[in-house]
């Protein structure tokens, strides 16, 4: 089911998503080479509470296995879901950062890819248009329109590019729960449910690209997603809500 949102509940999902992009501008200041992605894990987690918020993704369990860790850190060829460990971050790595939480009893959540020092150009382009797909399709995220036309932004943007999307996963629906209906896939196909977009809504856009084949497979600990050709991957994911005005982005730190 779709839950629209009052105007008072998305004027505290904005707060819970400015605590989201204030801890997300920390941790890629925080990316280095040497440093490890516990301690970014750790450096995610005194934020929260410091903020008066709590960690979105820490206990999570949509199966059976429980996420053990407050933050995602997801490298090169880590699709999404990466666990943080004592794995050191070394210089030419990109690294993906998907972070959330709760706070007064709702949910933000949004994630970024950063490069470690300098990339080739390539991996730059790759960080680039999953950007500017994220971006093309919040332009879609408008009432009277259909997830569809958001889907099908994002993957033309990533397919003209020479990329591919993941097929996979997918954004969706936010608000009390972490994960609402709608689906909101970054592709479509004739069949798949589409909905039509109403103000109030509020949705998790989040481009998944492959540098390669849109492939993957599933790590023993049963959560870090890694392409199926050892390629790169990068993600990036905004919180939305669609008014009257168009589509606010939540997620996104203001005065910047």
């Amino acid at each position: 089911m779709i839950t629209i949102k009052t105007p008072a509940e998305i004027a505290v999902m904005r707060q819970a998503n400015q605590i989201v992009a204030e801890i997300l501008e920390a941790l890629a200041a925080a990316v280095r080479p040497g440093v490890t992605t516990e301690e970014l894990d750790k450096l995610a987690e005194e934020l929260t509470y410091k903020k008066g918020a709590e960690p979105a993704f820490k206990g999570y369990k949509p199966g059976d296995v429980v996420y053990p860790k407050c933050l995602c850190v997801s490298v090169n060829s880590e699709i999404v879901h990466g666990i943080p460990s004592s794995r050191k971050l070394k210089a030419g790595d990109i690294v993906g950062l998907d972070f959330g939480v709760v706070y007064q009893g709702f949910y933000g959540d949004s994630a970024r890819t950063v490069a470690v020092g300098p990339v080739p150009e390539r991996v730059t382009k790759l960080l680039r248009v999953t950007r500017e797909s994220l971006y093309a399709g919040i332009a879609q995220a408008r009432a009277g329109n259909r997830i569809s036309d958001i889907a099908r932004a994002v993957q033309d943007t990533v397919e003209r590019a020479g990329f591919s999307v993941v097929t996979d996963f997918a954004g969706h629906g936010i608000g009390r729960r972490l994960h609402e209906d709608p689906q909101v896939p970054n592709y479509f196909r004739p069949g798949m449910p589409n909905p039509r977009l109403r103000e109030g809504m509020a949705l998790a856009i989040e481009p998944m690209v492959n540098e390669g084949s849109p492939d993957l497979e599933i790590l023993s600990d049963g959560w870090t997603a890694v392409t199926a050709d050892g390629k790169l991957s990068a993600h990036f994911e905004h919180s939305i809500a669609i008014t009257s005005n168009g589509p606010e982005i939540l997620s996104e730190l203001e005065n910047v």
